[in-house]
């Protein structure tokens, strides 16, 4: 399976969440920044408002794509421990480059957001989205950190991810829907014909046009 953008993956993701029209205190969440467009299209066929939820990769020492952990917004931190230990970075590293990631999102945060109150998580039915998952730390991290709110129903919404990746991430949520889980997997942008950069003022847009 292969998304023409992250718009029609949207539209598809909606389909099959269509067990969510009508409810009452549904919210949906995306991943800045590409998540957040996959999101918006949810929000807007289910008629539920749509929110920011901001996590960052922490990269590993000369490869900032290999994730070895991740930090969400309300401060939640997760660290491949495993991986860490085998690529012998030093704790200094760690908390240097989380405290950097920190940085990054409250940059994101007051661009994105503004003045606008966090919202109110406890007892709804809480949608994460993003446009794909690979090693899922930046996933898990905000699942974590969505679950500390108590929310009714935690449901983790993606088109595509690796089986292990998506199999790890269903015992942080109440329910994952997932469209697309190849034993083939590489990186998110292979299953997407236009993958490109989403920009911030994209993102903006989207969250002022579908809030709550």
């Amino acid at each position: 399976m292969q998304f023409r953008d992250r718009r029609e993956a949207g539209q598809k993701l909606a389909e099959a969440l269509s067990f969510l029209q009508g409810q009452k205190d549904v919210l949906v969440l995306g991943i800045p920044r590409g998540g957040v467009v996959v999101a918006a299209e949810v929000a807007r066929a289910l008629g539920a408002p749509l929110d920011v939820f901001i996590t960052r990769k922490i990269g590993a020492p000369g490869n900032p794509e290999l994730a070895i952990g991740a930090v969400a917004s309300s401060g939640e931190l997760v660290i491949d421990e495993g991986l860490v230990l085998g690529l012998g970075v030093s704790p200094r590293y760690v908390e240097e480059e989380t405290e950097r990631q920190k940085q990054e999102i409250a940059r994101q945060m007051t661009l994105y957001r503004g003045h606008r109150p966090p919202p109110q998580l406890t007892g709804k039915t809480v949608v994460l989205i993003d446009d794909g998952v690979a090693t899922g730390a930046t996933t898990l991290a905000a699942l974590r950190a969505l679950r500390a709110s108590a929310p009714a129903e935690l449901i983790l919404a993606i088109p595509v991810g690796p089986p292990d990746t998506v199999e790890r991430l269903s015992a942080e949520a109440d329910r994952v829907v997932c469209l697309h889980t190849p034993a083939w997997f590489w990186a998110v942008g292979a299953f997407y014909e236009d993958f490109s950069q989403t920009p911030d003022e994209e993102v903006i847009r989207l969250l002022q046009e579908m809030a709550g």
